[in-house]
């Protein structure tokens, strides 16, 4: 299979040397986002929010990379090596040194220098020795009324063992002294902090001086563990969370209803194999050592916390802090032109291509397209593939509103979107009580395509109306991700998607596209094509350069024809925000490439790809990565910009974020990164916010 063929090295480089891990490029990503909370130049809780991204980043990374990393060792398959020359127990060790290194920076960050600085704004999250007397009683009335009641607290004897802890809930290891009621002493307890419970309790204003005064309900049920366990001693309690294993398993040949296979899996994710465990760094060896055995971890999978543990808590503060100081600047998205006499998209798209770039776009547009489909007479039906939308979506509604004015409406709905398996599920229920027929995407195959499809009565003639896109369909993520969206109603493309829908919703041999890439059929051949044109073309002394935007690059092929493209001559720019396979810079092998990663406000999210392809450049949006899954276990489509103000629109943004030298990371040929500064005679240049200043009205 190409995934074992490797690019030919010059004699001073080792396969080893040509590949970076996955895994640690991911870390290596991780640590770009962590960086963003020593950034000065941002808000005081943009820069904590940062943290707490990274928080739920590194969350993930555990839940998945890492818990598959396990579950592949303990089957206890013969010891192999990756392309990057580490065995699965040697990447395991290094993903330990690496994420123990960041996780300490992480709690540095936020001792040493954002509590002091949110305290000098009057923003404090009190800790339990610096609680007045009359705040003690204010708490001590509220842990009596609001948590107390929907604590459960276990004892740990022969009756009450050791229970199987919710993954990332967050929990107390409890040493006692004494005899309950029944004359029992086990000694140890554990208690879990409800979920229901907020994160984070405002102290009135009057018992505060100056400012305002916040306090975790970890603290709150910390300070009064004497009074769940009555009559008996607390000696000591210490914060633990416990990280599991969250990939859904499905045996999709052997499951005969989807829908009812993934809401059964769902239970289990909350309690898969362990995988990490964080606990506070006070705790003594003895009860260290007890919670390792209990919850089966290895010494190398053990946490130890400066601090509270899940700093994603801090998060709560964004909805309870409004001061616009802390905070970017907000700005209006805006909406595009339609052109002159037309108050309809329909008569809009039919006289120039519509080109979205959110969030400086307004997804709303989107929006509004669907619901004046929804309503026109004209509109035949509606198709639509939906993986992360949500199941009270205004494009939902839309879909919805089209079904009760009898349009045929299909929605591809994509169960297995991880962890928004149980939104989707609660989204294909409410479709079909409108009678919206919804399919679940092929066996083995994740639907990760973004399209919708109307189809219009005119003149006698079916016009096909499409919306392509390099993100999801959801209004939220809208507005902090970065993605491209087409409105046409191009002959070929509009043929190709109903082409793609009807293999979706029927069965049949793959169709021939006009005008797409299509995965996991042709995509991946058409990039190799084309990377290899530009190889040629290099060979023969034309002009070749090659420029996409991607969000991860982890495909040995395509790694191995850029590397053969770069000694050809090609000039090649790769702006990948996040896993990097390729090292760019190596002499006698990438020296032609160049790697940049940019981490700014918004998450850079678009897949874009230019050919200069001798002279008649080729400039593609998809909705697929440069990964093996997209590429051949998901339904990606990849489509052409033809109208050439867009597509000159399109490439001015690339050269934009290519000069951009205050957010973007330059992949170095060791897999580190290194931060672009502004050379003394250059002048700052940020991509994100030239755009904001361009298409978007701030308030």
């Amino acid at each position: 299979m190409f995934q074992n063929r490797f690019i030919a090295c010059s004699p001073r480089y080792k396969v080893s040397d040509a590949y970076f891990n996955r895994e640690l490029s991911l870390l290596e990503f991780n640590k770009r986002v962590l960086h963003q909370a020593y950034n000065q130049n941002l808000p005081l809780l943009e820069r904590l929010r940062f943290l707490c991204i990274f928080s739920t980043n590194l969350d993930e990374f555990f839940e998945v990379r890492v818990g598959g990393l396990l579950e592949v060792l303990e089957r206890n398959a013969p010891p192999t090596t990756g392309p990057d020359g580490l065995a699965l127990k040697e990447t395991l060790d290094e993903i330990s040194i690496r994420a123990h290194q960041l996780v300490h920076e992480q709690y540095q960050i936020l001792n040493r220098e954002l509590i002091p600085l949110l305290a000098t704004e009057g923003i404090r999250v009190l800790r339990r020795e610096e609680w007045s007397e009359a705040q003690v009683a204010y708490l001590q009335h509220y842990f009596h009324s609001d948590v107390l009641p929907v604590l459960s607290p276990i004892g740990l004897d022969p009756a009450h063992p050791f229970p199987r802890i919710l993954n990332k809930s967050l929990n107390f290891i409890v040493r006692l002294d004494g005899k309950d009621a029944f004359g029992r002493n086990s000694g140890r307890a554990i208690v879990q902090v409800p979920r229901s419970l907020t994160h984070l309790v405002e102290l009135p204003s009057a018992l505060v001086e100056g400012g305002r005064a916040f306090v975790f309900i970890s603290s709150i049920i910390h300070y009064f563990m004497a009074e769940i366990f009555v009559g008996m001693t607390v000696m000591e309690c210490y914060q633990f969370r416990l990280t599991r294993n969250s990939d859904i398993f499905l045996d999709e040949e052997e499951t005969e209803d989807l829908l009812r296979a993934v809401q059964g899996e769902l239970v289990y994710r909350q309690y898969g194999d362990e995988v990490r465990l964080e606990l506070t760094d006070t705790c003594p060896a003895e009860l260290e050592q007890f919670l390792l055995e209990r919850c089966e971890i290895k010494p190398r999978d053990l946490y130890r916390i400066n601090g509270p543990v899940n700093l994603n808590r801090y998060s709560d503060l964004f909805e309870l802090i409004k001061d616009a100081r802390f905070y970017f600047k907000p700005f209006v998205q805006s909406m595009p032109k339609l052109p002159k006499r037309s108050s309809s998209y329909f008569d809009a798209i039919q006289r120039q291509d519509i080109l979205l770039h959110h969030p400086f776009d307004s997804f709303q547009c989107v929006v509004d397209f669907l619901r004046e489909a929804a309503a026109d007479p004209q509109v035949l039906a509606i198709k639509q593939t939906l993986y992360r939308t949500g199941s009270n979506s205004p494009i939902v509604d839309a879909l919805v509103a089209a079904a009760k004015a009898g349009k045929e409406v299909t929605a591809i709905v994509e169960l297995r979107a991880r962890f928004d398996e149980e939104q989707n599920v609660a989204l294909a229920e409410r479709l079909q009580r409108y009678g919206i027929h919804v399919i679940y995407g092929v066996v083995g195959f994740k639907t990760h395509a973004k399209m919708i499809l109307v189809a219009r009565r005119e003149a006698e003639k079916l016009r096909y109306y499409v919306h392509l896109g390099t993100g999801n369909y959801h209004p939220r993520t809208s507005k902090i991700y970065t993605d491209y969206g087409l409105l046409t109603c191009d002959k070929e493309i509009g043929e190709d998607v109903y082409r793609i829908f009807l293999q979706l919703s029927s069965m049949g041999k793959a169709s021939k596209m006009d005008a797409l890439l299509y995965a996991p059929f042709t995509l991946h051949k058409g990039m190799v094509k084309r990377i290899r044109t530009e190889r040629e073309n290099a060979e023969q002394g034309k002009p070749a350069r090659i420029i996409a935007k991607m969000n991860a690059l982890y495909d040995l092929e395509l790694v191995n024809e850029l590397y053969a493209a770069s000694q050809a001559g090609v000039q090649i720019d790769l702006i990948v925000r996040g896993v990097c396979q390729l090292l760019p810079g190596m002499a006698g092998l990438s020296e032609n490439i160049r790697v940049r990663s940019i981490i700014g406000r918004f998450l850079e999210h678009h897949r874009v790809f230019y050919f200069e392809n001798g002279g008649n450049p080729e400039l593609f949006c998809s909705s697929a990565d440069w990964m093996l899954r997209n590429m051949f276990h998901r339904v990606e489509t990849c489509f052409p910009i033809r109208h050439k103000k867009i597509r000159e629109r399109i490439m001015e943004d690339l050269e934009l974020y290519l000069r951009d030298n205050t957010h973007a990371w330059l992949l170095q040929p060791d897999g580190a990164y290194v931060l672009a500064r502004p050379g003394t005679d250059e002048e700052p240049v940020d991509a994100q916010a030239t755009l904001l200043e361009r298409w978007a009205a701030h308030n």
